[in-house]
């Protein structure tokens, strides 16, 4: 008898980590899929976010299927993991050290160490005085804010002895954005590329040795259940960002919350309508946020520069009571070494159109934002 229900115990514990098996599975394969279709609704786009937590589930949901080598069809199912793994695999290697990209050393004729802290304050985050004390610390020549409203900005003002130069947009919608800069501002300006609640902004600045640059400070909103349906806003504010950037002649900087990834389509539209380079390939993911659930952290504060700036170092830093980690970022100018050219890809005229729709579309779009938010 104890030996019958003890084989009745197998079978339905078998049955039910098979039937897990196959659940996961097909999640699996459906996240993978949904990315692929162009459409900006949340449901497609939100599962590009977690890339790296579905190929450690495809990891562990394969490790798992070895329990079942005798259950009908295994292979096939085992067979299809290990494409996703691969497929995944394929994208997010070439943001790791394996993915080997040039090394370059400052030389003579470049400019001096530059560095600076971009992070998402969170607007309802009252740990001013931690903030504060990471800026004091990492002593940056510049630092962006972003979801700093009033409140943040009375208390950045403790910052002001050492950063004369500042530009800021003060709102009370989680769209606020401060830059403060040790490094003299020749000018700047807010932009508002799609929607008259949404600013980027551009500075121009000159170091104490000659060198000119200019430093974008971009946070559009992102598309979730809770925020913007679709992602055509965030699009369309990149896509905007990027046709101003490719006019510059000078060093360009373009910093901030994206509110998107490096691997998906908008940014590597991005990446290709700007001519500018993203410093991740080669290095590392650098995930950001959520600041308090290490696993569940994407890469959504991002990066990219001009051929003639080198990256020395990009990291995260510690957290200041944000939903965001700050990043932190060591840099040099060089006009004289080219060995980044190779490195800039360049839209055709069919990712151009392409990039030319969404800005349409993100300007049509009518994101329903209060003008004040509440937590």
């Amino acid at each position: 008898m104890n030996s019958c229900k003890k084989g009745l115990f197998l079978a339905i514990y078998f049955y039910n980590m098979w039937s897990a098996y196959l659940i996961l599975t097909g999640l699996l394969v459906l996240l993978t899929l949904l990315p692929k279709i162009q459409n900006q609704h949340w449901i497609f786009r939100v599962p590009e976010f977690g890339k790296i937590q579905i190929t450690y589930f495809i990891v562990l949901t394969f490790l798992l299927g070895f329990f079942f080598r005798s259950a009908e069809y295994f292979w096939y199912f085992q067979g299809t993991l290990f494409i996703l793994f691969v497929h995944h695999g394929v994208i997010l290697v070439k943001y790791t050290p394996l993915y080997r990209v040039r090394k370059h050393q400052r030389g003579k004729r470049s400019s001096q160490k530059l560095h600076f802290i971009s992070a998402n304050v969170y607007q309802f985050n009252t740990e001013y005085d931690k903030f504060i004390g990471l800026i004091n610390r990492n002593k940056p020549e510049m630092f962006l804010t972003m979801e700093s409203n009033g409140v943040w900005e009375n208390a950045l003002r403790a910052l002001e002895k050492d950063y004369p130069y500042h530009h800021k947009v003060t709102l009370e919608n989680t769209y606020g954005m401060h830059f403060y800069s040790k490094i003299q501002i020749k000018n700047s300006t807010t932009h508002y590329f799609v929607a008259e609640d949404i600013p980027s902004i551009e500075i121009h600045l000159e170091t104490e040795d000659g060198f000119s640059f200019v430093f974008f400070g971009v946070h559009p909103p992102p598309p979730s259940p809770t925020e913007e349906a679709t992602s055509k806003e965030r699009d369309g504010d990149l896509l905007s960002i990027a046709k101003r950037v490719k006019d510059i002649s000078e060093p360009v900087l373009v910093v901030g919350d994206f509110n998107n990834v490096a691997w998906s389509r908008s940014s590597i539209l991005f990446r290709k309508t700007s001519h500018l380079i993203d410093p991740r390939i080669g290095r590392a993911f650098v995930p950001t946020f959520h600041a308090k659930y290490q696993l569940l952290r994407f890469p959504i504060d991002l990066m990219f520069h001009s051929e003639d700036i080198f990256i020395k170092e990009l990291k995260t830093l510690d957290n200041f009571g944000s939903d965001h980690l700050p990043v932190y970022c060591e840099f040099f100018i060089d006009h004289h070494n080219t060995g980044q050219e190779e490195r800039i890809e360049v839209a055709d005229a069919e990712e151009k159109a392409e990039a030319e729709e969404m800005i349409i579309e993100g300007k049509k779009e009518d994101g329903d934002r209060d003008a004040v938010v509440t937590e």
